[in-house]
């Protein structure tokens, strides 16, 4: 199962973290995005995304170098999270029970 914080957005917070999302909403890519747009237009879902790359060399480059941009950057942050993990210590499980003070043996 795959827990919460590996759904959310680790750049803005948002609950999940979709390639539309990335794409069209993140603002962490605001700067990249607007030489997205001025090369693709306004729409930037999937179908007129895909229809603008198809339609031009200059936009299918468009859309490679923002992609590259941006798979770049997740995977250099996510090797960084998953270095930060390993380096904490690991919290070891006790085994067996919890003895209560009314349990414990006393030396004869």
């Amino acid at each position: 199962m795959v827990a919460w914080e590996d759904m959310a957005c680790h750049e803005c917070g948002c609950t999940e973290d979709t390639a539309q999302h990335t794409l069209a909403e993140c603002p962490k890519w605001g700067e990249p995005r607007e030489v997205l747009v001025a090369m693709l237009g306004q729409d930037l879902y999937l179908p007129a995304v895909v229809k603008a790359m198809a339609g031009s060399d200059r936009s299918w480059e468009a859309m490679v170098s923002f992609c590259e941009l941006v798979m770049t950057h997740k995977e250099a942050a996510g090797r960084l999270r998953e270095d930060d993990v390993e380096s904490q210590p690991i919290r070891r499980r006790r085994i067996g029970r919890r003895r209560h003070a009314h349990e414990r043996r006393l030396p004869p």
